[in-house]
This record gives structure tokens, C-alpha cells and sequence, in this order.
């Protein structure tokens, strides 16, 4: 297997200048990440959980954590792919890669080949320690000057999220943020059907904002949505911030799909049951990140054609209703509560 995107740096005397730059490279807004790995922890998804943290995610402590379920290694490397590629994370430095086992450096590069990211492993000890997937690696340097060439070049991902900037939108279709909440959101309705008709499918976000003004978003306060933005799955975080700027039942939610959602996350459309009333709404720019991780997630799991927020509103859902009590001033509690366990 050729890990074409892989640089390990070779730093055998463990020179602290490799350090402090790796740690200096740190800069999220422009792709750039550096995780820290955990030293000695037995935790099989311990650096998983790394990762979500060096992307500004916040696993919830204790025994009886809401986010026990991020400590299946499978769960908690697909929310951090989740995140990496919606947060649009191009390039991922690791000191310390000379103390992760043979195992956690197979999931470093099973999570670069899923996300694409540039991968870059400080090994501050003796090459001749390489394990047998890293000493295959092409590109391997040394050299102070070599390494910070290193992360002045761009990525093989572009600097910019999954969600791109909203067109500028006209008359009906445009998203009226300036709308008096009071008015109700318009939505499609089912034509009247036959008995043994075959139903219509309902038209998805963009089909609908092409006829409907979004309802605009409530507003929160800013401490409120930076405590939806540390949670770690992307999943609860996408759930719990559509029920705080639309205050929707969690049924609207049960059938919302890939498609629901517009491409650059400025709308997204939930259902009625029997799809008698789906309305548009338009999303906040503080929740389009969470809206993206979790349609994301949703496409990293290969399942288009099902709803994006399915496992946390039936199999998960003890969970969901575990985080909307953490968050007692957005008052989440009783639309979580209302989840089939």
C-alpha cells in the first residue's frame, strides 16, 4: 500500500525546535491541525479522541458520559473523519508518532486515506525503529529548514470547509434571515392520493427553496452554540442544533436526508408526518459546521439514501438526551426527551 500523502520527519536527537513548530503549525481556520497524542493511555480509541480534541471537539467526562460510545474505535475515527472533512482539514502533524503502537498508526493512515488529508509524523528517535508501513513511507526528511518547508506548503485538500459560502439568492428563494419569527414557515404539501396510488417522493431543500421562503432561525446565545460546537459526534451536534434554531419536534427530523439539506447548508427541510407540511428553515452560520459534520458522517457511511440523523434518534438516542440535559439554558430536554428509546 503507498501512502503517497504520508511525510515522516526523522528527528533522532528529539530536537525541541520539531516540537515547538509542530505545535506553532496549529492553526484550524487554515486547515492545519496538530494532534498530541495522549502518552500511555490504554484506551483503544485514545487517539481518536486526539484528534476530535486537536478539531475543537469536547468528549464529556465521567463514567456514565453521554459520549461513552465514542470509545468504539470505529465510532469515534468516523466522527473524526466526519469532522476533518467538513471543517475542511487539509494537513495533520503528529509529534511523538515514534510512541504509538503498530495499531493507532494503522488508524492515522486508514483516517488519511478516508479524508485525504497531508499526513506528517515526527519520529524523534532512531529511524531504524521505523515499523514496516511507515519505513515504505516516499517521503522521509530531516532538516530544520526541510521541516518547516514542509508546513508552508498547501495541502492536497483546498483550505475551506464542505460548505461553501451561500450563492446570492433572489425573490422567493432567497433565505430571509430578517423575517419576523412570528411568520410560519411555508412548506410543501402531498397532493391528495388515490387508493394504491404510488406517492410522490418530496422535493428536496434546493427543489423547495426555489418556491418557498426558509423560516428564519431563532437566534441563541453565543455561549450556547460554542457548547453545540465542542460536542464531539456529529451527529448529536447537527441534531441538537436544528431543535435550538427551529425548536421543531424531533419527528420532523426522523426523515430528513442528504438531500434535505442544501448544498452549501444555508437551508435545510424537515417533514411532516405523511409529509402534509415540511417546512423549509434557514440555518444560522454558527450551525451550518454542525450541519455539515453530520451530512458528512451521514455520506461516510455510505447509506445516502436513508435519513442523515437516524442512529441518534432511535439506537442512540439515550445519548442525545444525555447531552440536551448538559445543556440546560437552550431548554432541549423535553423535545430529546420525546425520542423512541
Amino acid at each position: 500500500m503507498v501512502y503517497g500523502d504520508v511525510t515522516v520527519v526523522v528527528d533522532e536527537r528529539d530536537d525541541l525546535f520539531y516540537t515547538r513548530v509542530a505545535l506553532q503549525a496549529h492553526r484550524p481556520a487554515e486547515g492545519r491541525i496538530t494532534v498530541q497524542p495522549t502518552p500511555a493511555s490504554g484506551s483503544p480509541a485514545a487517539l481518536a479522541h486526539d484528534m476530535l480534541y486537536a478539531l475543537g471537539k469536547r468528549l464529556a467526562p465521567g463514567p456514565n458520559s453521554p459520549d461513552v460510545w465514542l470509545d468504539s474505535v470505529n465510532v469515534a475515527w468516523l466522527a473524526a473523519a466526519a469532522w476533518g472533512v467538513a471543517t475542511g482539514v487539509r494537513h495533520v502533524v503528529v509529534p511523538r508518532a515514534h510512541l504509538l503502537t503498530i495499531r493507532r498508526i494503522d488508524q492515522l493512515l486508514a483516517w488519511r486515506e478516508l479524508t485525504g488529508a497531508q499526513l506528517t509524523l515526527l519520529w524523534q528517535k532512531a529511524p531504524r525503529g521505523l515499523p514496516p508501513m511507515l519505513a515504505r513511507v516516499e517521503r522521509r526528511i530531516s532538516g530544520r529548514d526541510q521541516f518547516e518547508a514542509l508546513l508552508a506548503e498547501p495541502g492536497p485538500i483546498p483550505a475551506r470547509p464542505s460548505f461553501p459560502p451561500a450563492p446570492p439568492m433572489t425573490g422567493l428563494a432567497a433565505v430571509a434571515a430578517g423575517q419576523s419569527a412570528s411568520r410560519q414557515p411555508q412548506g410543501t404539501r402531498s397532493a391528495s392520493m388515490a387508493p394504491g396510488q404510488r406517492a410522490h417522493p418530496c422535493t428536496g431543500a434546493m427543489a423547495t427553496a426555489q418556491l418557498v421562503q426558509a423560516a428564519p432561525a431563532l437566534e441563541i446565545a453565543s455561549e450556547e452554540a460554542a457548547a453545540l460546537a465542542a460536542l464531539a459526534h456529529p451527529l448529536i451536534a447537527g441534531t441538537l442544533s436544528v431543535l435550538a434554531f427551529t425548536r421543531a419536534g424531533l419527528g420532523s427530523l426522523r426523515f430528513t436526508r442528504d438531500l434535505d439539506i442544501t448544498g452549501a447548508v444555508s437551508a435545510i427541510k424537515l417533514h411532516g408526518v405523511g409529509h402534509r407540511s415540511c417546512p423549509l428553515y434557514a440555518v444560522p452560520a454558527w450551525a451550518r459546521p454542525l450541519l455539515a459534520g453530520a451530512r458528512t458522517h451521514h455520506r461516510l457511511t455510505g447509506q445516502p439514501g436513508d435519513s442523515v440523523f437516524a442512529p441518534v434518534l432511535v439506537a442512540e438516542a439515550r445519548h442525545l438526551r444525555a447531552h440536551a440535559g448538559r445543556l440546560p439554558r437552550l431548554d432541549l430536554t423535553r423535545p430529546a426527551g420525546m425520542l423512541v428509546p
